[in-house]
């Protein structure tokens, strides 16, 4: 299983040499720094923990400062959880970069949802918006009735889909296709869109069955 943190960009497009144009997503990959090595006999799973940007050194507190020190790496801004299969192709203070992944490579990418605020039960659930005539007797976009059919009709019962908080949620898109790579630059381009806003950081993973 292959693994790599990333910033989103932007958007463009990319022309293949049949001559078609794709939709591709600009990801930005500094290269992921392994400040800790998790294991099935001290953690009870194997994962690699990886820093991504750098840190101003008085930013980082007592703890924080143990892991960069065991590391041999400066402090980092963002830290990542990556599960793997084979922990000892893995070393301390080594770096992933985006030479890790081959053009065609597929993988799944989880980022967090661009946040859309507060929205009614009509946006944030679908649900269907009520008659629309003037003697219709429902309000137009309310979430209707919240009776339970006699059951303690005295409350609304927890995970009732209503009006709230809408977005900013962890988010997975399966099956992209990286297009291309630019060692140089350091950059992922994918086909298709990502989850999150620009400058939003995700992760993306190479399913096991993939390599």
């Amino acid at each position: 299983m292959k693994a790599i943190v990333g910033r989103k960009i932007g958007m463009t497009q990319l022309f293949t040499e049949d001559g078609k144009s794709h939709p591709v997503t600009v990801i930005e990959v500094v290269p992921n720094v392994i400040t800790q090595i998790k294991t099935v006999a001290t953690d009870g799973y194997n994962a690699v923990q990886v820093g991504y940007e750098e840190k101003k050194e008085n930013r980082a507190n007592k703890p924080e400062k143990g892991i960069y020190a065991k590391a041999g790496t400066t402090p980092k801004q963002n830290l990542f959880e990556i599960q793997v299969e084979d922990i000892t192709k893995y070393k301390l203070g080594e770096s992933i970069d985006v030479s890790t992944f081959a053009a065609g490579d597929v993988v799944d990418v989880i980022g967090t949802s661009k946040g859309k605020g507060f929205s009614g039960a009509i946006k944030r659930w679908h649900y269907s918006i009520g008659a629309k005539g003037h003697g219709g007797g429902y309000p137009h976009r309310t979430a209707g009735s919240m009776a339970t059919v006699g059951r303690t009709n005295n409350r609304i019962h927890p995970g009732k889909k209503m009006a709230g908080h809408h977005g900013h949620q962890q988010a997975t898109i399966l099956n992209l296709v990286i297009l291309g790579i630019d060692t140089e630059k350091n950059a992922l381009l994918i086909r298709g869109a990502v989850p999150g806003p620009k400058k939003g950081l995700q992760r993306f993973v190479a399913p096991s069955n993939s390599n």
